[in-house]
């Protein structure tokens, strides 16, 4: 685009953001500059060259982790100076973190009037983990309203109800400033385990325990699964589901990100979240405008071929106004999948983690 080659990008990259009027949740190509945040919509498969909206950086209030939507865990929020709030929902923890930082990043040297830094205000140890009452913390954690979230959890084909993972631990604590960082929200975390008011659940979050050393004993990690002592009233309990699809969603994720995929019938272009899954290998893809945690579809990678696709011209196969970076998957049972990625590099990327689980 024309006025991209005028301005410093920063960051590129989809992220789902929430309608200001219609509060409904829709993909958008995000561009981080140094004073503002644009955003584009795609046309098809291809970004539109206008603008749908920009964020003005200079006095904006970040909150990551946003938790108030119960089913969108990767949202943070930007407040501008005006009181006017956005949220804007990542593909992972680690890209929702990434684009919170730089953008904190931006608006602290905005701050300063010169690029520099800007001035530290937290303790002289940046802890504020002295003297916090650990049963307050849990009855907080545990208030039905506005505690933690308990659901089914599956690992390694064993399906475990009432439980959370530690990285949602760690965004809850954080989230409600119980702790400054993530690494704060690992202590405190850790000191629940070790004083019995939280137990481990599954294979991974024991393991931890039983031999890693007593800082690293709690992991912020999104499949290691922790649940409330046994000792505690259980606050509701969330009837174990079965599922079909229990198996194939039971593997190890590999890797998360939004896609371009090309529909079936309709050969129209829409962004899915796309997650790979290991033992079994499976690829599924999810719509991330909506809050159905469920994938809208996917398949098993066994005897899979993924190839590249050439940038020159339109291939056999696919319809609309292609700017490139596509990939195909032919599954076992021969249907073939059009993909889509935001840059060569991301395209490379997913065939060689693809190619890996076939």
């Amino acid at each position: 685009m024309e006025s991209d080659k005028k301005i410093t990008i920063l960051r590129e990259g989809f992220m789902v953001k929430r309608g200001h009027v219609v509060h409904n949740w829709k993909a958008r190509w995000f561009v981080l500059t140094p004073d503002k945040l644009l955003y584009y919509k795609y046309d098809g498969s291809r970004r539109d060259s206008c603008q749908r909206g920009k964020i003005l950086l200079k006095d904006c209030v970040i909150t990551c982790p946003f938790l108030e939507f119960e089913n969108r865990p990767l949202v943070f929020k930007l407040q501008t100076k005006h009181g006017v709030n956005h949220f804007l929902e990542a593909c992972s923890r680690e890209e929702r973190d990434e684009w919170a930082a730089e953008i904190t990043a931006e608006v602290n040297k905005l701050q300063t009037g010169d690029g520099g830094k800007v001035t530290d205000q937290q303790d002289p140890d940046g802890s504020q983990l002295h003297n916090i009452n650990l049963s307050k913390v849990l009855d907080s954690m545990y208030d039905v309203h506005s505690g933690i979230k308990m659901s089914n959890h599956v690992e390694q084909g064993s399906t475990y109800s009432n439980c959370f993972s530690g990285s949602a631990v760690v965004d809850w604590l954080v989230f409600m400033q119980l702790a400054l960082t993530r690494v704060e929200a690992v202590t405190l975390a850790s000191a629940l385990l070790e004083e019995g008011f939280l137990r481990t659940v599954g294979l991974k979050s024991v393991a931890a325990l039983r031999t890693a050393g007593l800082s690293e004993q709690f992991m912020d990690d999104s499949t290691a699964l922790y649940s409330f002592s046994d000792s505690l009233k259980k606050r509701g309990s969330v009837k174990a589901e079965t599922s079909l699809s229990a198996v194939e969603l039971s593997g190890a994720v590999m890797k998360r990100g939004f896609l371009l995929k090309q529909g079936h019938r309709r050969k129209n272009w829409k962004v899915r979240l796309f997650v790979l899954r290991s033992e079994p290998a499976f690829l599924h893809y999810y719509d991330p405008t909506s809050d159905d945690i469920s994938p809208v579809g996917g398949f098993s990678l066994r005897g899979c071929l993924v190839s590249s696709l050439d940038d020159n011209g339109v291939p056999s196969g696919v319809k609309g106004n292609i700017q490139g970076n596509l990939f195909k998957i032919i599954t076992q049972s021969d249907t073939h999948y059009f993909i889509q990625a935001p840059s060569h590099q991301d395209k490379m990327d997913w065939i060689d983690a693809i190619r890996e689980q076939t």
